[in-house]
């Protein structure tokens, strides 16, 4: 698609009538995540097939706070229902012991489908419906990286799953997905939230996720959210490492953690710059992990670009 010219209310229209012709009377589920991406799918799919449509959240235990409850409040002002299903400890009991990252995302992405494929029979629906855009495709068929959501595109047949996957997004990259939410008349708050990755806080945790370490970086990703919200910036979070650095904890000489910032721009995710941050803003940032994230000693920030860098640490 040519992104020059691109026209989201053509785009809109055309995609409908598509969703009309593929899915039919039959029914589809769609699954969401807080993402834009997956919210654009939902509205597309529900203006396309209407009560035929079923809206899916799958709650993995590495999800932002209250993303559940922000994801349904979107989708209720659009007139669509959130189905919830809580599966954190097959999360958890799948990446337990994993320090490779690709490893992880691997793990990742066969336990998001094993629940995806029993929801789909659950629910008695043709179809599977996801946020899948080109930058996903992309940097898994270079190796890059393995997005959870890619499976035809690099040899796995959906089938394998027992799904037929529908991915309208696919040719889109996040600049033009957000100008389409924009004009399907989704809140700025929504089509201009920073992307959070389908595999969640797991992507922010160097070594093994554990139910500890993602509360750590869960609480430290509300604070740098909170701190940038009205930043213009493509994308903001902390990182957890799995090393560990002498620091002073209650007086006394300890081994702690470290948190690592990363805050970039970007249009397409394909290639990113380190955005200057004041130190003012740095240093609130900091005083409040140091502050309210146990057991953190250093706090750093990231100033590497993409390439050779890849946006997330695994």
């Amino acid at each position: 698609m040519n992104k020059r010219k691109f026209n989201p209310k053509k785009f809109i229209k055309e995609k409908i009538e598509e969703l009309k012709r593929k899915i039919k009377d039959k029914k589809a589920l769609v699954a969401v995540s807080g993402g834009v991406d997956s919210a654009v799918c939902a509205i597309l799919a529900k203006e396309a097939i209407g009560k035929n449509l079923i809206a899916f959240f799958i709650d993995d235990g590495l999800m932002r706070e209250k993303e559940a409850e922000q994801v349904s409040k979107i989708l209720s002002q659009k007139g669509i229902n959130l189905e919830l299903w809580n599966v954190e400890e097959n999360f958890f009991e799948g990446l337990k012991g994993k320090i490779d990252p690709e490893e992880k995302r691997k793990v990742f992405r066969e336990i998001f489908y094993k629940t995806l494929s029993q929801a789909v029979r659950s629910y008695s629906v043709d179809f599977l419906i996801q946020g899948t855009i080109a930058a996903d495709i992309v940097e898994t068929q270079k190796g890059i990286k393995t997005q959870h959501n890619v499976l035809s595109q690099i040899g796995i047949n959906p089938i394998y799953y027992g799904l037929t996957i529908i991915e309208p997004l696919k040719d889109l990259y996040k600049n033009q997905v957000r100008l389409v939410a924009k004009a399907l008349g989704l809140p700025k708050k929504v089509y201009n939230r920073k992307p959070f990755p389908g595999p969640g806080l797991a992507t922010r945790i160097i070594g093994e996720v554990t139910r500890d370490r993602v509360e750590k970086i869960r609480l430290a990703t509300k604070i740098v959210e909170e701190e940038l919200k009205e930043k213009e910036i493509f994308q903001a979070f902390p990182v957890l490492f799995s090393d560990r650095a002498t620091g002073i904890i209650e007086g006394k000489r300890a081994l702690g953690e470290m948190i690592a910032i990363r805050v970039v721009k970007s249009e397409d995710a394909l290639t990113a710059e380190p955005v200057k941050i004041s130190w003012k803003r740095l240093y609130r940032i900091r005083d409040r992990i140091l502050k309210e994230v146990p057991g953190i000693v250093k706090v750093l920030y990231d100033i590497t670009p993409k390439p050779p860098s890849t946006i997330e640490y695994i």
